[in-house]
């Protein structure tokens, strides 16, 4: 498993924190081309769902972020819908997957899957 990078460590430690503060069962966190640095967890309201990596998003860009260097999400999979949202502002962003407890399970990075 490729080994972090202090920023992406700092996602890491952030994307924790949301996981923690809101009680989910996800948390993520996101640095923008700028180095600003936005931390949530899910949303599951009955009028708005959204996963912790869309909400890191959706934070990101109505403060102003114009591109990702690298996302955290905490317990969740790949498959977590907000990958399509950081593709489509950054495509070459990397996306580290951890567990609860921080253990990097997955990265994509340009695109592709690597970990295991």
């Amino acid at each position: 498993m490729t080994e972090l990078d202090a920023e992406d460590n700092k996602l890491v430690v952030l994307a924790r924190g949301a996981l923690g503060r809101t009680g989910g069962t996800t948390g993520a966190a996101i640095r923008d081309t700028d180095g600003r640095t936005y931390a949530a967890g899910e949303v599951a309201l009955q009028a708005l769902r959204l996963t912790a990596l869309q909400a890191a998003v959706a934070a990101a860009i109505s403060s102003g972020a114009e591109g990702f260097e690298a996302a955290v999400v905490v317990g969740a999979k790949f498959s977590d819908a907000g990958v399509s949202a950081v593709r489509e502002v950054s495509s070459a962003a990397r996306i580290v997957f951890a567990d609860r407890d921080g253990a990097v399970f997955d990265i994509i990075d340009d695109a592709e899957v690597h970990g295991g």
